[in-house]
């Protein structure tokens, strides 16, 4: 591996890190103790509409800087189709060439078949498959074709959850066919896709009472937390990881989800 590819492999673009409970926050704190310089990206408005706080992506750069990690803040409203490929740009103007993108940004607002308006539905496409769209189209076009990195690498976080949660699991599953056509399609850029389902994790907006339910749906009777899906992403972008190319894969404790 030449030096530039290693350069490349060592810089990642993180997506949905706007909070530090968050699985984002736990994945840049994985990666950045494996000794990735980081991009995180976010949307206040989202925490704010949704989680009814505003981010703390601050607090969480500062704690990863303090711990030596280099980290770039690059906010960005993915409901708009330029911001893709800018918040890709961006981040590329402080790393250089990106080797890991990990998209774990997301549109959640629970509605059903009855209820779910056009506005919220072609929100959550364009958050949960457009931008993921644009920002692969990005990260792939910013790689050299003929370029063995042997760890460009893109992760994608999905769901299965669509009963009473439609927009979100409709376009949760156009996210999964886009990613992974991209170990295919992007082969001769040295790229490798995967998707991980990490199933129900609590990052602050469970219940007592959803936890207890959630739980006993595993065999083991517990839920992961944010770090299991963290530990999962970091084997997935080292070497070690590099033959897992293409897969659509369960991280979930064997948790029993309904459509």
């Amino acid at each position: 591996m030449t030096s530039a590819d290693a350069r490349l492999t060592r810089t990642a673009l993180l997506t949905g890190v706007g909070r530090r409970r968050g699985i984002g926050a736990a994945i840049a704190r994985g990666l950045a103790e494996d000794g990735f310089a980081l991009a995180l990206s976010w949307s206040d408005e989202y925490d704010r509409r949704v989680h009814d706080q505003p981010s703390d992506v601050e607090a969480l750069a500062e704690e990863l800087r303090s711990a030596g990690a280099g980290v770039s803040l690059v906010p960005g409203d993915l409901t708009a189709a330029a911001e893709p490929a800018r918040i890709v740009a961006a981040a590329g103007e402080v790393l250089g060439p990106i080797g890991v993108l990990v998209m774990s940004h997301c549109e959640s607002v629970d509605s059903s078949i009855l209820d779910t308006t056009i506005e919220s539905f072609d929100r959550h496409m364009a958050v949960n498959a457009r931008a993921t769209w644009l920002l692969l189209k990005a990260f792939a076009e910013q790689v050299p074709t003929g370029t063995d990195t042997s760890g460009a690498a893109v992760i994608a976080l999905t769901s299965d959850h669509t009963v009473h949660n439609l927009p979100y699991g409709a376009s949760k599953a156009a996210l999964d066919q886009i990613v992974l056509a991209g170990t295919h399609e992007l082969a001769d850029r040295g790229i490798r896709t995967n998707v991980i389902n990490p199933g129900p994790i609590d990052t602050g907006w469970m219940s007592e009472e959803i936890r207890t339910a959630a739980a006993a749906q595993t065999p083991g009777g517990e839920l992961g937390g944010p770090e299991t899906v963290s530990d999962l992403v970091r084997f997935l972008v080292s070497e070690r990881g590099a033959w897992i190319r293409g897969q659509r894969l369960l991280s979930n404790g064997g948790f029993t989800t309904p459509l």
